[in-house]
């Protein structure tokens, strides 16, 4: 019976150890580029958004049917030609990436936050305790506030 209960607890922490991997991999992979884009639009920019967007998608690609909204949300931001078009491909990869993190809790990494824009009407995932808002940038860039992730 012990040798059964001992077993048990073996795979449950490898499960366990191997969920804490994918976590951080997808924190690392997904959600750093596109904590850049959200600095970067936050500052009225567009340098890194393209090359992070690639890399979101690519990463999220690899994880099958599980990536794919984001990866496609990340494809539209990548071909983004404006920063106007990359805010709003960026709402729809912020939309994907608060689903996955929601249904896999603790998949966004430490201290990634959720913040709403009233005026905007959108989402967005960011780090730090003060509002900067990459949909409407320097025009309301302390526009918005914290919410339940």
């Amino acid at each position: 019976m012990p040798r059964r209960f001992l077993a048990a607890l073996v795979v449950v922490c490898a499960a366990a150890l191997g969920a804490a991997t994918l976590a951080a991999d997808f924190a690392q992979s997904v959600v750093e580029p596109y904590l850049r884009i959200q600095t970067a639009l936050a500052a009225d920019r567009m340098d890194g958004v393209k090359a992070d967007a690639a890399a979101i998608a690519k990463a999220a690609g690899a994880m099958g049917p599980r990536g794919a909204t984001i990866a496609g949300a990340a494809r539209e931001l990548r071909s983004a030609g404006s920063v106007a078009g990359a805010r709003e491909a960026f709402g729809k990869l912020s939309d994907a990436l608060i689903a996955y993190g929601t249904v896999n809790k603790g998949s966004l990494g430490p201290a990634t936050r959720k913040a709403y824009c009233p005026m905007e009407k959108q989402y967005w995932l960011q780090k730090g305790t003060t509002i900067a808002n990459p949909y409407a940038g320097k025009r309301m860039l302390r526009c918005g506030e914290f919410k339940a992730l």
